[in-house]
This record gives C-alpha cells, structure tokens and sequence, in this order.
C-alpha cells in the first residue's frame, strides 16, 4: 500500500486490505496520550487495525475496559463523519468528521485533571 496524504491508496490491481491512521492523525492521537499519562490518567494503549476500521484504546490500567476508545471509520465519511469517541462503557461520547473535534472531550478533562 502507499500512502497520500490522509487517504490510503492499493498499488494498481490492488484494494486495501485494512485502514490505518495517516502520520498527522497518529502523532495527534499519540500527544494526547502522552499528555494523559503525564497526567497519571492512562497507562497503556492498543490499537487495532482491520479491513473497515482503525481504533487507538488508552487504559488505565492494562487490565481493565479502554478508559477511552478512538476510531476511525472511513465508510461513514460522507454521513456522521469517519471519526468516534467512544467512553469506558462503549458509549458514543462524540462523532465528527475531524479528529481534533472528537477528542476535545477528552483534551477537557486533562485540563480539569491538571487543575486538581
């Protein structure tokens, strides 16, 4: 596979056989980890790669349910928008066609955490 811009493009004769984040959308995600475990909020992460989704799990701890859950969905790209937070208990906490718009909850609480 090569990858242009944010978008993942099969080599001639090729489809794509996963989804994965484009670099900007890794090193956003991956700041925001490191803010929470400075914050002592997180301690570990996962993340998942499969023909229809990409998803980034942050832990509190590693045994636990992801504390939050991040994916990205480009079949609805063009609906409710590709990208979803979801909380500890798989509910939707927000949707949005950008990423920066969907983690603001999470980038909200570091800051009430940081306040403490």
């Amino acid at each position: 596979m090569n990858y242009l811009g944010d978008k993942v493009v099969a080599f001639p004769g090729r489809k794509p056989n996963q989804v994965g984040f484009a670099r900007e959308e890794l090193m956003r995600i991956l700041d925001l980890y490191g803010r929470m475990v400075a914050a002592g909020q997180w301690r570990d992460y996962a993340m998942d790669f499969t023909k229809d989704t990409a998803t980034f799990a942050a832990f509190r701890r590693t045994a636990e349910r992801p504390q939050a859950r991040i994916e990205k969905r480009p079949s609805l790209r063009g609906r409710q928008g590709m990208w979803t937070l979801f909380g500890e208990h798989g509910q939707v906490l927000k949707r949005g066609h950008e990423l920066a718009n969907v983690i603001a909850p999470v980038e909200r609480r570091l800051l009430k955490a940081v306040e403490d």
